[in-house]
């Protein structure tokens, strides 16, 4: 399946916008999977401003906002 940049920079939240993989999902989730990361779109929007992607920040965000 090819992946369609275009359409997904229209539902892209990340703000990283130098990054190679921005619009390409399938390459950012791998790229984020393999540092032991989460990407930036999973992550509510002041908290992916942040830059930290870790997978503590992770959860202690999503359970501040539980």
């Amino acid at each position: 399946m090819k992946c369609n940049r275009d359409t997904n920079l229209k539902h892209c939240t990340c703000t990283y916008v130098s990054c190679s993989k921005r619009g390409m999902c399938c390459e950012c989730v791998a790229y984020h999977r393999d540092s032991g990361e989460i990407p930036g779109c999973f992550f509510p929007p002041e908290a992916e401003k942040s830059y930290d992607r870790s997978i503590k920040n992770f959860i202690n965000v999503w359970n501040k906002k539980v």
